[in-house]
């Protein structure tokens, strides 16, 4: 194939993703009711996460966040971008396969395996790391931010752009976070990565893991920084295992 067949196939490629995200989101903007029990369960104090720790806790405070908007069409955008979101996470291992299609004829019989084992690897990660920030980080990041008051008098009301956007931004980057010992473990097959240097570093590793996450944090509270740290910190553990399990 010549250098515009491929952008040609490349072309299709990308409308045949585009058009299965897309029909994923449209039928996921019918289903309002289920996509947002889902999306909005965490601010509810009956949510599985705060039933778990409270059993744990012996007990917790019921709570009660008000979401407001502000906008006038705030409302239906949100409803859209929050389909189409649904739609990409649905159709992602669609995704993923057309666009592996179009680079496995480029690859070696080995490399094509890597590929895949990475692939695979990797997306199964960041799902874990998008359900750990659904389930664990956000829920807490949530009851603790939104319950806080520096007097009784003042009462919190969260705005729903701001609760869906630290929402997504969180799964984003904790399911980005969560890609840490797959890149390890692809470092390490190509002999860029060993494991004795990452241990000699741990400590800068634990300054810069701070630094990360105080950045990438949507509020500077120190809960949530931590929250978000600890486990980063864990997945540099776990790309230690993982390298030397290479070696």
């Amino acid at each position: 194939m010549t250098f515009w067949d491929h952008l040609e196939e490349l072309r299709g490629v990308l409308l045949r993703m585009t058009a299965a995200v897309v029909l994923a989101g449209v039928a996921a903007f019918f289903f309002k009711d289920q996509l947002f029990d889902v999306v909005l369960a965490p601010k509810n104090s009956d949510f599985v996460t705060y039933r778990v720790f409270s059993l744990l806790a012996g007990g917790l405070e019921p709570f009660d966040v008000e979401l407001i908007n502000v906008n006038l069409a705030q409302q239906f955008m949100i409803h859209m971008k929050v389909a189409l979101c649904a739609g990409g996470l649905l159709m992602s291992p669609y995704v993923i396969y057309l666009l592996f299609g179009f680079i496995a004829p480029a690859l070696y019989s080995s490399e094509r395996r890597y590929a895949t084992m990475a692939i695979a690897g990797g997306y199964l990660m960041f799902m874990v790391g998008v359900l750990f920030n659904y389930f664990i980080l956000f829920p807490l990041t949530f009851r603790f931010l939104g319950t806080y008051q520096v007097d009784a008098s003042v009462t919190n009301m969260i705005s729903l752009e701001s609760y869906i956007s630290t929402l997504m931004m969180l799964c984003l980057v904790m399911g980005g976070m969560f890609e840490l010992p797959v890149v390890g473990w692809l470092l390490a097959k190509v002999h860029i990565l060993k494991s004795e240097p990452m241990k000699r570093v741990r400590r800068y590793a634990i300054v810069a893991i701070l630094c990360i996450a105080a950045v990438i944090t949507p509020t500077g509270d120190v809960f949530t920084l931590m929250l978000v740290s600890v486990p980063i910190y864990l997945l540099y553990e776990l790309s230690i295992l993982m390298v030397k399990r290479v070696e």
